[in-house]
């Protein structure tokens, strides 16, 4: 028999647990009103011959006060249902000790895997650790109903980054608005930046204020280059008039301005991955930084543009070095390319970038793309224009809007709230597969993801510009004076609230028999699904006047407790539940065959009803030989899909020098197949896992759905 614990666990049924919980109550009471061993024993043997599969630790509880009463043992019942009452307070007002205990000697590997970007071992993230474990905790205990508590326990829906919910001051990610703080000028910790007047200075500013932006907020940042390109010329201005100074020819000036320039550009650059690479912010971790390169982001400054862009990708392809001096793959900056007519033929202006942007690709994993004639056609503004912009951080992508004073496209400065995720499997699963059943259902999951959404969005309503002045008050996100509330930013469409969803390969494919691949009807349902989580959002929008939107979520820890919570809700149900992952957002489940070009065009569909953001990927074998495939699929996405990524394989053991795949054997233990290192310390890894790269490793369940992925392109060409 199993007993379910309240924090939704599974142990062993232990009847001498019974036997204790008894005779410390028996201990309270006079000889006349103790239980006799005989009566204890008779009490044991009716809860097994119940012959119950599972049993909740709280109906064993119940039933041990009703044999009580019934043998006429009222003052022990009493003592019995006290000590229980006494131990349900003991549990609820401290449930954090555990966690950091085990936290501090190394022992979670819930923390020690939470994020494939962090650390556990180091004490910057361990200190990050402990206030998200109190911070956790007073959520649950305080600032949570019961109701959502229990629906995020059991896998029902997920209520991310509850570690940074305390805090009324805390939002998800945004666009950092760099073009007003380096024109404009800015403040950090009371130190008044002006406007730099070369590269170099901007760069380095730059860095300066994406630590501080990202340690004031708790999700992913993009900034543009675009930004950083008027200071180019500005470099290169300084450079002309030192030489004509000098007296040299027209010709010469402009030869040695631009060499000094570019080497002014390379310095700049270097400094800027150092930097974003060598700090860590109050999340314990490198800031999570995506820089966009989009050349139709600017006229004026476009060649000046392109020179930065050119030096960032080079940069990437020669890679960073790791502490034994070898060049390896980092996680960020994350680069996102944008295609455009500019550079997406052989034939355009800029093509020699996107076939560096390919090199970069085939070696590093990044720039991943984005289609900006995609997004014109579906990111449609009041005005009926289309809009091309990134994401904020990884996928997070925000909704088209115009500013009411500039009746102008904005985008720079702008934010999501948060995020609260429905899980479709377990939807499904409680129908039954009936359908009717199945919509009921997903109302009602759907509205307490919407209060679970109301309740984030009410506690950063209550934040005022001073928490956090590099955001609110010197530029990042907005200029308001000191004391002024932040929460008119949080309405009429400035900023974005997050309707997640994962699982609907496993959703669709319960429900229907068939996967969301085959073109009929599990096609069909999953659409279905998608667009009915649209609608409602659509509905909450316009009574709130919140901009809702779906969005296809990154779980990556989440994936298992997923997983592990619908193996203990429903058992293994083959081709469901009997892994230790489900599939990300829409996305083709990882072990299906499928052509590269195929699922990114199936996956288009989807991924255009995920309004709030969302990437595809293929999985590719090593290509650095094989550029031209890299850039036929580049084409592809262009034309078909709006933002998608190529997913390679990037390792190397410090142990033999070995530069190949890294594995993972049947166990789910990471080795080197050329010396049988299994080191984590001494391996470098590096592996997408929810649209950006992780370097240090995943729990069982992400591991799992890396080894059972399939490769989209054979790569025949290359043998």
């Amino acid at each position: 028999m199993k007993i379910i614990k309240r924090d939704g666990s599974i142990v062993e049924y232990n009847p001498e647990k019974i036997r204790i919980a008894i005779q410390k109550a028996n201990n309270e009471v006079s000889k006349k009103e103790k239980a006799t061993e005989e009566q204890i024993k008779e009490i044991i043997t009716y809860i097994e011959d119940l012959n119950k599969q599972r049993i909740l630790v709280e109906d064993i509880q119940d039933i041990i006060e009703e044999k009580l009463m019934s043998l006429g043992k009222y003052a022990l019942a009493k003592k019995y249902i006290t000590y229980r009452y006494t131990r349900a307070l003991v549990r609820k007002a401290n449930t954090t000790d555990q966690s950091i205990k085990e936290l501090i000697e190394g022992e979670s590997e819930y923390w020690n895997n939470e994020n494939s970007n962090k650390n556990a071992k180091v004490v910057t993230t361990q200190r990050d650790y402990l206030a998200g474990i109190t911070s956790t905790d007073i959520t649950r205990r305080f600032l949570l109903p019961s109701d959502i508590v229990k629906a995020h326990d059991e896998g029902i829906i997920h209520f991310h980054d509850a570690d940074y919910f305390a805090q009324n001051a805390l939002h998800n990610c945004e666009l950092i608005n760099l073009e007003d703080m380096l024109q404009n000028g800015t403040i950090i910790n009371g130190v008044m930046i002006e406007k730099p007047h070369r590269f170099l200075t901007a760069a380095t500013i730059a860095t300066q204020i994406i630590l501080a932006v990202t340690s004031s907020s708790y999700g992913g940042a993009t900034v543009s280059l675009t930004h950083l390109a008027p200071f180019v010329r500005s470099s290169y201005d300084r450079y002309y008039k030192k030489y004509k100074e000098r007296g040299e020819t027209e010709e010469k000036c402009k030869e040695y301005a631009m060499q000094d320039t570019k080497k002014e550009i390379a310095d700049g650059v270097q400094t800027f991955n150092y930097q974003v690479n060598s700090m860590t912010n109050t999340n314990g971790q490198a800031p999570f930084l995506s820089v966009c390169m989009y050349l139709g982001e600017t006229e004026e400054y476009k060649e000046e543009l392109a020179m930065i862009i050119e030096e960032f990708l080079n940069q990437r392809i020669l890679g960073f070095k790791n502490e034994k001096g070898v060049y390896i793959t980092p996680a960020f900056p994350k680069l996102l390319y944008v295609l455009e007519k500019d550079n997406i033929t052989e034939d355009s202006k800029y093509w020699y970038l996107t076939k560096l942007a390919a090199k970069c690709t085939a070696k590093r994993m990044v720039p991943d793309y984005i289609s900006e004639k995609k997004m014109l056609e579906y990111k449609i503004d009041k005005n009926g224009n289309g809009n091309c912009y990134p994401c904020m951080g990884c996928r997070s992508f925000l909704t088209p809007y115009v500013d009411p004073k500039t009746n102008k496209p904005k985008y720079y400065g702008r934010f999501n709230q948060g995020v609260v995720t429905i899980n479709l499997v377990d939807v499904a699963l409680s129908s039954g597969k009936n359908k009717e059943k199945f919509w009921e259902i997903f109302e009602d999951r759907l509205e307490l993801c919407h209060r679970a959404l109301q309740l984030r969005h009410e506690r950063l309503s209550k934040a005022v510009s001073d928490v956090a002045p590099i955001l609110w008050q010197h530029g990042a996100l907005a200029r308001l004076p000191k004391g002024a509330s932040i929460h008119d930013l949080l309405h009429g469409g400035y900023s974005t609230i997050s309707l997640g969803y994962a699982g609907l390969y496993e959703c669709v494919k319960y429900m229907t028999g068939h996967s969301h691949t085959d073109n009929g009807e599990g096609k069909e349902f999953g659409l279905e699904v998608m667009q009915k989580l649209n609608d409602k959002c659509k509905e909450w929008k316009a009574v709130e006047d919140i901009d809702y939107s779906v969005y296809g979520t990154p779980i990556e820890s989440t994936t298992y407790k997923f997983a592990k919570c619908l193996q203990n809700r429903f058992g293994k149900i083959e081709g469901i539940t009997d892994k230790g992952y489900i599939t990300n957002s829409y996305h083709v489940p990882v072990f299906e065959e499928i052509d590269a070009f195929t699922k990114l065009k199936l996956e288009s569909e989807f991924q255009r009803l995920s309004p709030g953001g969302a990437i595809s990927y293929v999985e590719t074998p090593n290509l650095q030989n094989n550029l031209d495939v890299v850039i036929e699929l580049i084409k592809f996405i262009y034309d078909n899909i709006m933002y998608a990524e190529l997913n390679t394989k990037s390792d190397y053991c410090q142990k033999c020098g070995y530069d190949g795949e890294i594995l993972i054997d049947d166990n789910l233990e990471w080795y080197c197949p050329n010396c049988g290192n299994r080191d984590h310390a001494t391996l470098n890894v590096a592996r997408r896992t929810c649209g950006y790269i992780g370097s240090n490793f995943w729990n069982k369940g992400r591991t799992q759905e890396i080894k059972e992925r399939v490769l989209h392109i054979d790569n025949k060409d290359d043998e």
